[in-house]
């Protein structure tokens, strides 16, 4: 027999499956959580809301490929339903434990009644309640499952109880554990020979092609492959902001990340394709500029592991549902790289348009203004992040800044970004330290970012997450200059200006009070030595950077 509470066995089954942290607002599964101090090494995070729960269980996600655990009680379900939206839209295995009614009670305005069940819909995968003790095996089991299976994403377990209590149930509980759930991918479809050969031939033929490649060759581990492929072709290769760290920026082949935060060498260079390949990515909005870059009606194919996604937005000439690894692996194996001569001109033509934008930026990415251009920051940290850095991005003007003006220069360099929620950036990337403790984990947020989750820097502090946070101060939330100049027809008035400006602060003094180490640099001469103090200290830090409120981020290249 095995009888044991639900308590114990989530807390060993969760060990099991390679659990080291969970992120959580108590109270939620309090006897679960003593069970892992009693029986585990997992390490239970108290944070200071829901919403970061969420966001660094994302980043720990996305920096390790395994699942991640976030908590909270009924209370704060909404708020984590809310936190869903970012690793939903980002295709990250978040796994959402919360506490729901007892039978007895529903429907009776108990105190803080909500049925929140629903509003987890639109943001899992897979969204289940757990009424019964006998349950916890095979719901655990699926929520993995869903979470890494195929296009990956997050899935959510409400367990019955305001503080699912119900893990203080006991029954004959087996503790069994499949160990392809413990990462992604598990599986790996191969593709059907006869669409990988349709696929080679269009692109052998084509004298213009170009390669989009997103998070799925990421998720893959396809980078090594997807960069000897273009070579043996001769294509070049843009990507998705998801997909950045997946092909070096100083390659020959690089075009840049392609969209609407993007650089405009890379939309260039689709623009001009006569073929487009997309690999791993959901040809969605962000990535193709709204679908002007490439338009529809190109010759286009894509390689998918998701088959809902294979053709979604683009008519297409071919097709391959498979793992992007295994398929380009195949396709290794077939292609003619005679053909790749035929190119040359074509590749001669990318590199000058890329050359240009370099050239085109030079003076803004080398300024010596005071305050810094943030052109000029992201230049300090291409040359400065270490080789083998996880760079962590936030959306808004921090996402344009980055996805056009870093470059990835190492292959063991990775780069996670937000995919649509300001403030995600600064808890991401503790989660992402808290799964990469012995690697440099940088973050580049905004004010207007930062200020969303400040009171982590005191989580970080508490639990020694020594993540460095580069944050790009200029007071103000100026991604929003150009839409309201153009809400008033011309120029804004200056109280609209109050709509977007912030109130001065020094973020390192702050950080300094907390516990943390609080850099400040207002000049560019400055970033260097503040970024090599930060990567000595054995503590968390803050480089808050003084930034020109007038520089605005380039529109996308259309």
């Amino acid at each position: 027999m095995n009888k044991k509470t639900g308590a114990v066995f989530l807390a060993r089954q969760l060990e099991a499956y390679g659990v080291s942290h969970v992120f959580m607002v108590p109270a939620i599964l309090r006897r679960t959580l003593v069970e892992m101090e009693m029986l585990t090494s997992i390490k239970r995070l108290h944070v200071h809301s829901e919403k970061t729960a969420v966001y660094m269980a994302d980043g720990f996600a996305r920096a390790s490929g395994r699942p991640a655990i976030c908590m909270a009680q009924v209370i704060g379900a909404l708020n984590i339903a809310a936190g869903l939206r970012e690793p939903f839209l980002a295709n990250s295995p978040v796994i959402a434990l919360t506490g729901g009614r007892l039978p007895e009670t529903k429907f009776k305005h108990v105190y803080q009644e909500v049925d929140d069940v629903p509003a987890f819909e639109p943001v899992t995968k897979f969204n289940a309640t757990i009424d019964d003790v006998n349950r916890f095996p095979d719901m655990l089991e699926q929520a993995y499952r869903e979470a890494v299976s195929g296009c990956p994403g997050p899935v959510h377990l409400q367990f019955q109880g305001n503080e699912g209590q119900v893990d203080l149930g006991e029954a004959d509980l087996e503790q069994r554990t499949d160990m392809r759930f413990t990462s992604v991918p598990p599986f790996r479809p191969q593709g059907e020979e006869g669409d990988i050969l349709a696929t080679l031939d269009i692109l052998q033929k084509s004298k213009k092609p170009v390669i989009i490649s997103g998070g799925g060759v990421k998720y893959s581990k396809a980078s090594a492959a997807l960069t000897q492929f273009a070579e043996g072709l001769n294509i070049p290769v843009a990507t998705s902001l998801n997909g950045k760290d997946t092909f070096l920026a100083n390659h020959p082949l690089s075009a840049g990340v392609v969209g609407t935060y993007s650089r405009g060498s890379a939309n260039q260079i689709v623009k001009n394709a006569d073929t487009v390949c997309f690999i791993g990515t959901k040809t969605g909005g962000m990535t193709t500029h709204f679908w002007n870059i490439p338009e529809v009606g190109i010759p286009a194919i894509q390689i998918d592991i998701d088959p809902a996604e294979i053709g979604r937005n683009y008519p297409l000439k071919a097709s391959v549902q498979g793992d992007a690894l295994t398929v380009l692996e195949k396709m290794l194996t077939l292609m003619d790289t005679s053909t790749g001569k035929n190119r040359g001109n074509w590749v001669k033509e990318c590199n000058k348009i890329v050359s240009n934008w370099y050239s085109d930026f030079d003076t803004l990415l080398k300024s010596d203004n005071v305050p810094l251009r943030p052109e000029r920051l992201c230049r300090e940290l291409t040359k400065l992040v270490p080789s083998d850095s996880l760079i962590v991005v936030d959306t808004g003007h921090a996402g344009m800044w980055m996805g056009g003006m870093f470059d990835i220069t190492s292959p063991y360099q990775n780069y996670i970004r937000s995919a649509g929620h300001l403030g995600w950036a600064f808890p991401a990337a503790l989660g992402a330290k808290c799964a990469l403790p012995q690697r440099p984990v940088v973050c580049f947020t905004g004010d207007a970012g930062f200020w969303y989750h400040i009171a982590e820097i005191e989580t970080a502090v508490r639990w020694n997450i020594n993540s460095i946070i580069v944050v790009n101060n200029n007071s103000a939330g100026n991604q929003s200059k150009t839409g309201f100049d153009r809400a008033y027809g011309g120029t804004q008035t200056e109280e609209a200006k109050k709509m977007w400006n912030f109130t001065k602060v020094n973020f390192a003094n702050i950080a300094n009070e907390i516990g943390a180490l609080g850099l400040r640099v207002e000049k560019p001469g400055q970033f260097g030595g503040a970024l090599d103090q930060a990567l000595e200290a054995k503590r968390p830090v803050i480089i808050d950077v003084v930034t020109d409120v007038d520089a605005i981020a380039p529109a996308a290249v259309s």
